[in-house]
């Protein structure tokens, strides 16, 4: 034969060998990651952000006049109940103490004297000397300067009293705020001196909506003395657990939310009055069915997910999320334990088709997202 009319046929057979060949292999079904859906108890962890105060937040301010004559702490400085803090010049309320001191002298001097007037008059009337108007007149006088006494009395009482608001002490153990006023400041009365905080304990207000708080109600049998924790501004958690203690007793018309105060302990101080965080409260979950959210894609208002079949074939599933929490959707319908579904590369998937599965554990799928879940409520 020719070997030039041989080539055509032999190139023909050749492109014939390399389409049979490679048919197969196109139509082989591709390796993808599967899940199986489990369901189990959890504990979704709700974040709410909150604002955190003292046990105590005390404003010290001045109750008179007066120069600031003394500070006798510092800024920041930790004080005792007692403690002296400002000293207000006093001259001026020494002045008027001893001022009233010798009124109230001069008024029990006045009403002795009238007291012995009356028993002088009285013994005149006995003897018939003087009429008993005149007894009952020196009685009159005797009774006023005995009020006279009880005015002075109240009057050096007042003053000692103001002499002694020239001495300020702190209420309570707290941490001193800032000082506004130097030594030698003109102080009017009910200027702002400084502000003390009772930090041993702290107390964080968080606000709920009534939706979140009839679920909360309903799935905890103790709502007092719950454990929370509290989720500083950087991230880091409160060494010491709280507990709720009360709440409002009415709901916010313009907010539809209610707030809600935990109560920390803080010995070591850190936290300070004013700042904020987030409490973290945990709810148990019985039996529920877990979706990772790497699994899924949003139709519309729709989710979906990839389930196998029995012959290795893939359909578009959906289903009802009830919540998403970290990486998972908990499921409320739509899906059941023992379900397979395309774990990752979900966007390489068509509706159809065959795959070769290779399972992944849920339980492992769980372990690389930790155990500690966040509910994407607030």
């Amino acid at each position: 034969m020719n070997i030039h009319k041989a080539m055509p046929w032999m190139v023909v057979c050749i492109f014939a060998w390399s389409c049979k060949s490679s048919g197969p292999q196109e139509n082989s079904p591709v390796e993808f990651p599967v899940t199986r859906i489990i369901s189990k108890d959890t504990i979704i962890y709700h974040e709410y952000v909150s604002d955190i105060h003292a046990f105590r937040n005390v404003e010290i301010r001045a109750r008179l006049q007066g120069y600031l004559e003394q500070i006798h702490i510092d800024e920041g400085a930790q004080v005792k109940k007692g403690q002296l803090l400002f000293t207000i010049n006093d001259e001026e309320y020494r002045a008027a103490v001893s001022q009233a001191k010798a009124a109230l002298n001069s008024a029990e001097a006045e009403a002795a004297a009238l007291a012995l007037e009356v028993e002088r008059v009285k013994i005149l009337v006995d003897k018939n000397v003087v009429s008993e108007t005149e007894l009952r007149l020196a009685k009159a006088k005797h009774d006023a300067a005995k009020a006279r006494i009880e005015e002075e009395r109240s009057a050096y009482s007042n003053a000692s009293i103001r002499l002694s608001h020239t001495v300020i002490r702190s209420p309570f153990d707290g941490v001193i705020d800032r000082i506004p006023y130097k030594i030698g400041s003109l102080i009017d009365e009910g200027s702002l001196l400084t502000t003390v905080s009772d930090t041993h304990d702290m107390f964080a207000y968080f606000k709920v909506s009534e939706q979140e708080y009839l679920k909360l109600r309903q799935s905890k049998t103790n709502w007092n003395n719950e454990e929370v924790e509290l989720l500083l501004a950087d991230d880091t958690y409160h060494k010491y657990k709280g507990k709720i203690e009360t709440m409002e007793g009415e709901f916010d018309a313009t907010t539809g939310t209610i707030a809600i105060r935990a109560k920390f302990p803080n010995p070591q101080n850190l936290l300070k009055h004013g700042s904020s965080g987030k409490v973290r409260m945990g709810n148990a979950l019985k039996n529920v069915i877990l979706v990772p959210q790497k699994s899924t894609m949003e139709i519309q208002d729709r989710t979906f997910v990839y389930l196998l079949g029995h012959d290795k074939k893939v359909t578009l599933k959906s289903f009802t999320p009830l919540m998403r929490f970290s990486h998972f959707y908990i499921v409320e319908n739509g899906l059941k334990p023992g379900d397979e579904i395309i774990y990752e590369g979900i966007q390489n998937v068509r509706e159809g088709m065959e795959v070769k599965p290779v399972l992944i554990p849920m339980d492992s799928v769980l372990a690389s997202t930790g155990d500690r879940a966040t509910a994407m409520t607030n």
